[in-house]
């Protein structure tokens, strides 16, 4: 597909999005304006009867964790059309070399790890504080990117190795079925939570909820990782002194 078809497709699709954009925008109420009786009731449902703290993750993974799955397939099937038009007219040209900066490259390992394990924990304890498998499947895939940036192809070719990548996308998007059929076979509803309510405000409150979240982090990282991969294929070229 050329650029001039690819540009004559996406604006039509990018003016549209903007119309109903601004439509919403108008119709949206004053900051703490809301008056709708099921955010108060899920909130009440969140730590007395889910025994979550989190009420965002509480809906996400929980009382409403079917349109989560949708989501998740939305991403999966997104990055799919990604990779379709790209891997085929991507360049074989590979960069090769490397940052020459030592202190540049000890200080990106090393907010590498960090931004690995604040991702960690936005997915584990997604239940207590802010955070969830979307928010730390985001910031975990940030982390591959920023080893492209501080040191070289070389070395993100092992963090982005689609070989790798692709089956732990499906792998996070199948899981998360596996996980909601899984109560279906003892005669319960889809996603009902097996492994009951643990303490509120402990990462093990949530119950099998915390396996569903973990399923939608792995996918979304793998997910994003895989369109850094694409995108730094199609349009990074070499350049002197740096992979």
């Amino acid at each position: 597909m050329s650029p001039r078809l690819r540009l004559a497709i996406f604006l039509p699709a990018l003016a549209g999005f903007g119309l109903l954009l601004v439509w919403a925008y108008t119709g949206i109420h004053p900051f703490g304006g809301y008056h709708f009786a099921y955010g108060h009731i899920v909130d009440r449902l969140g730590v007395q009867l889910r025994h979550m703290d989190n009420a965002i993750n509480a809906t996400t993974y929980d009382i409403r964790g079917v349109d989560t799955m949708g989501e998740e397939f939305i991403l999966f099937t997104a990055v799919l059309g990604v990779v379709l038009l790209f891997r085929e007219s991507k360049s074989e040209e590979q960069p090769a070399g490397e940052i020459g900066l030592d202190l540049t490259r000890v200080f990106g390992v090393v907010g590498l790890g960090a931004v690995v394990l604040v991702s960690l924990w936005l997915v584990a304890f997604g239940f207590v504080t802010p955070g969830g498998g979307f928010q730390g499947g985001v910031a975990l895939a940030s982390g591959g990117l920023l080893l492209y940036l501080v040191a070289s192809r070389r070395e993100w070719s092992a963090f982005g190795n689609e070989h790798l990548l692709d089956p732990l996308e499906g792998i996070g998007a199948g899981g998360y079925v596996v996980i909601g059929l899984a109560p279906v076979f003892a005669s319960l509803p889809f996603l009902t939570n097996f492994l009951g309510h643990g303490s509120a405000g402990t990462v093990y409150s949530a119950g099998s909820a915390a396996f569903v979240n973990w399923a939608a982090g792995l996918e979304v990282a793998a997910a994003n990782l895989v369109l850094y991969s694409e995108y730094l294929a199609q349009y990074v070229r070499p350049i002197k002194g740096r992979g």
